[in-house]
């Protein structure tokens, strides 16, 4: 499928589905919506070389999610519940990052979801992935609302911005350059409908202080002033879903004493009266991607679930949090899936297996790999470690392609897709048994605030009645 080009031509391609009234969408037919209207829509914000005519694709699609009663929404009262007893914590919410083609990947999750009635999941992105993957907050946004449109999920959508992650080497030099950075991309994803984000100050620990809690200061202060902020940016009836993390994925084990030190000197920075955060990122033996062995497979791990179910123990009671997250688990066995859930896991996020899924599926098109993995080697040739094999570099950086390839992914022959994402949802299906998260549509269903958000139309809607006028 082509993109438009233009908002003339968008208004086209969609007029047998919607027209406008004063600056609203109206619906003529949700089946047109479903089965036209939302490919149209995700491509065009996608791929569209007009930002005019991208920005009016993902308005178009926040207010039809809106009207679908799918819009974007935050967990957060859903993990407070589970903090004070009144949700019971038997299920563990899968976080799953959406990098490659994500307007089929999702609709994938979608379909595994709606399979098992599944309703606490996270679909979300980091802040460096939004980078290499090529896709700013609003196109994020589209790509899952409208696959949300498309596969007929019923739900709120809880969108998430994954680690937005403090840079410990530019903070030092330039303190106030780099919070401003991260505020900049905060608010950006907030108004796509990200109400749900991950502040990760945990690489501002410095282990060299003397005590725990001077070791975690920077962490509890960055995180508290984003935390206000993010709080001073949210829409009206929106609060947020702000998590916060005390100990930097691949470095070592978290404690009860460190998430304490972090949480106290947390509270004593917030502003009085502001909700705070309502879960906690912590490490217990995992790492991004898992670790890689000369011939590219990935080492097993050990993972300390007795640490998480300490760490999601003492957030409940103390704290009245959802409990501890668990990141970098998409490459573990599956056997060790049924154990969140067992010691308490809050919330777990899953990303490079399903980009391992894409790459390694027998119909990922051939030319397609060789093309990329040749790309990789010239561009990605400084990150190349000695005595790296080229199964371990190709595995590390091959991430890196997915922005610069986005449109050649999603063009793959429609039945290699068809077949890639029944893949994506066969695995999905069986996490979503092993996590308990079945029938969370219904049990967090009174937890959940729907906000529709008012979002002001673009200039090239604003006055037009009907998708017929001229642009």
């Amino acid at each position: 499928m082509e993109p438009a080009k233009s908002v003339k031509e968008l208004k086209q391609s969609l007029a047998s589905a919607l027209s406008f009234d004063g600056g609203k969408v109206v619906v003529k037919g949700w089946d047109n919506v479903r089965n036209n209207a939302a490919d149209i829509l995700a491509w065009t914000v996608a791929f569209s070389p007009d930002e005019e005519t991208r920005l009016t694709g993902a308005w178009i699609v926040r207010n039809l999610a809106q009207q679908a009663g799918n819009g974007p929404a935050s967990i957060h009262d859903v993990y407070l519940a589970m903090g004070q007893g009144k949700l019971p914590p038997t299920f563990t919410v899968p976080a799953i990052n959406v990098r490659a083609h994500a307007y089929f990947f999702a609709r994938s999750i979608f379909r595994a979801a709606k399979k098992q009635d599944v309703g606490a999941l996270l679909f979300e992105i980091a802040r460096s992935e939004m980078n290499y993957t090529g896709q700013p907050p609003y196109e994020y946004s589209a790509s899952i609302l409208a696959a949300a449109l498309r596969e007929g999920y019923s739900s709120s959508v809880f969108i998430q911005g994954d680690h937005f992650q403090f840079n410990a080497a530019k903070f030092a030099k330039d303190p106030a350059g780099e919070f401003e950075g991260i505020k900049k991309v905060t608010q950006q994803s907030i108004e796509a409908g990200f109400y749900n984000i991950d502040i990760d100050s945990s690489t501002l620990v410095d282990l060299s202080k003397p005590t725990i809690p001077e070791q975690q200061h920077a962490n509890s202060e960055q995180c508290a002033r984003l935390t206000e902020f993010i709080r001073s940016v949210q829409p009206k009836g929106v609060v947020v879903c702000c998590g916060g993390e005390i100990g930097e994925v691949g470095h070592k084990n978290s404690t009860v004493e460190e998430l304490e030190a972090f949480m106290e000197g947390y509270k004593k920075l917030l502003k009085p009266g502001l909700e705070g955060i309502s879960k906690v990122s912590v490490q217990t033996g995992t790492s991004h991607g898992g670790v890689v062995l000369a011939d590219g497979t990935i080492a097993k791990v050990k993972v300390d679930f007795e640490t998480l179910r300490a760490l999601s123990d003492f957030a409940r009671k103390k704290y009245g949090m959802a409990g501890a997250v668990q990141h970098g688990a998409s490459t573990l066995p599956m056997d060790y899936f049924d154990k969140f859930p067992e010691v308490g896991t809050a919330e777990i996020h899953l990303a490079t297996e399903f980009q391992n899924i894409m790459y390694e599926h027998p119909r990922f098109p051939a030319d397609l790999k060789a093309k990329i993995y040749e790309w990789l080697g010239k561009e990605c040739a400084k990150e190349r470690k000695e005595g790296e094999t080229d199964s371990q570099f190709i595995y590390k950086t091959r991430k890196k392609a997915i922005g610069p390839f986005k449109k050649e992914m999603w063009s793959i022959p429609e039945t290699a897709m068809a077949d890639i994402m029944k893949a994506y949802e066969d695995r999905l299906e069986t996490l979503f048994k092993k996590l308990n998260a079945g029938d969370t549509a219904r049990s967090i269903k009174p937890f959940v605030k729907q906000v529709n958000v008012p979002i002001s139309a673009p200039k090239s809607v604003q006055h037009e009645k009907g998708f017929e006028g001229d642009d």
